[in-house]
């Protein structure tokens, strides 16, 4: 017997305890829902007074929490009447859940994907657009709650918004980020505070990169859908001249290598000049002939746009130069540039 079938095995059983938390999840956010209803209609079909809502919670969650134990406080009874408040009359399109074949659906044709914690914080979110957003992209990509807080919290839904083309940014409600062409998967900013950086009052590509690499899959979850990490330092060579590029992935949307080059100050013009050399090799060398031409990404602390844009060709559709944020940015200043 070797390790191979051991493991084999086990992975059998992690996705059978998977599978049974998720249908145990989802089975509580439809029965919450369910109870929300009731309440509602309760109050409805009762006197239309505040004090009789507060009589129905009172006596609900003592009868609940005799038989059912704890979790039907006065506080998490409201959650569901609101939870149902808000689901009842929010449409979302189910083209973009190609899982959500077998799932039940509500008297309205709503069905839900993720777990109660989910919803608890998407209900905060008063923007129903921003709200639709984080749950295709929560369901997409499978997003614990954990993460689901990091993408609000670095505002993940403005800065798509301002990397889109103002016509397609009402898409980003009905199907989520689509990934389509080379700016489609470019963010301007990342956000990097997960790096501990803003703690230093000074450091090098070489630490930047470290803590990258030290914080890959946060990276990648940065990066957002589809990359792989190919290789740091990766070393091209022209004749007896080597370089490096600090970064390179694969995505697997587009079909193609992304390369990345870490700068800590201002973007300079032979940086991006260096970058296309970079694109140019691995167009011509490494990439094969049914993958799309590489994109490169050159991260910076800081860039003058009309720089970048007098340096590269008007067409130009695989370099982009971005900025990154070692501090969470704020939501209220990110809004006033998408409202502009």
């Amino acid at each position: 017997m070797d390790n191979n079938f051991l493991e084999k095995v086990g992975k059998v059983l992690s996705q059978a305890k998977h599978n049974i938390k998720t249908a145990v999840n989802l089975s509580m956010v439809y029965t919450y829902y369910e109870i929300g209803k009731m309440i509602v209609e309760e109050e409805q079909n009762g006197k239309q007074r505040a004090e009789y809502g507060q009589y129905i919670l009172k006596k609900l969650s003592a009868y609940l929490t005799e038989n059912f134990g704890k979790g039907y406080s006065n506080d998490n009874l409201k959650l569901m009447r609101k939870f149902y408040t808000i689901y009842s009359h929010d449409a979302i399109g189910e083209t973009v859940f190609p899982q959500s074949k077998n799932l039940p659906a509500t008297e309205t044709g709503r069905k839900f994907y993720l777990s109660w914690s989910h919803y608890l914080k998407l209900m905060r979110i008063d923007n129903i657009d921003e709200r639709h957003f984080y749950e295709i992209e929560a369901v997409k990509n499978d997003w614990s709650l954990s993460e689901l807080k990091r993408q609000f919290n670095t505002s993940l839904y403005e800065r798509v918004a301002l990397s889109t083309n103002k016509e397609n940014i009402k898409r980003l409600s009905t199907d989520g980020q689509i990934i389509e062409t080379p700016s489609d998967l470019v963010k301007d900013p990342y956000v990097l505070e997960f790096l501990g950086l803003s703690e230093l009052a000074e450091y090098s590509e070489t630490e930047l990169e470290k803590r990258i690499i030290d914080n890959l899959q946060k990276f990648l979850l940065e990066l957002g859908k589809g990359f792989t990490f190919v290789g740091r330092q990766v070393r091209l060579t022209f004749e007896e001249e080597h370089f490096r590029c600090d970064l390179v992935f694969y995505n697997r949307l587009l079909k193609c290598f992304v390369l990345f080059d870490l700068k800590i100050g201002e973007l300079k013009h032979q940086d991006i000049g260096q970058m296309q050399m970079y694109v140019n090799f691995y167009d011509r060398n490494v990439k094969l002939d049914d993958e799309n031409k590489t994109i490169g990404i050159i991260l910076c602390k800081d860039k003058n746009q009309a720089v970048v844009e007098m340096t590269l060709p008007e067409d130009n559709t695989q370099i982009f130069a971005s900025k990154y944020q070692t501090v969470l940015p704020s939501k209220d200043e990110l809004k006033k540039l998408i409202e502009s």
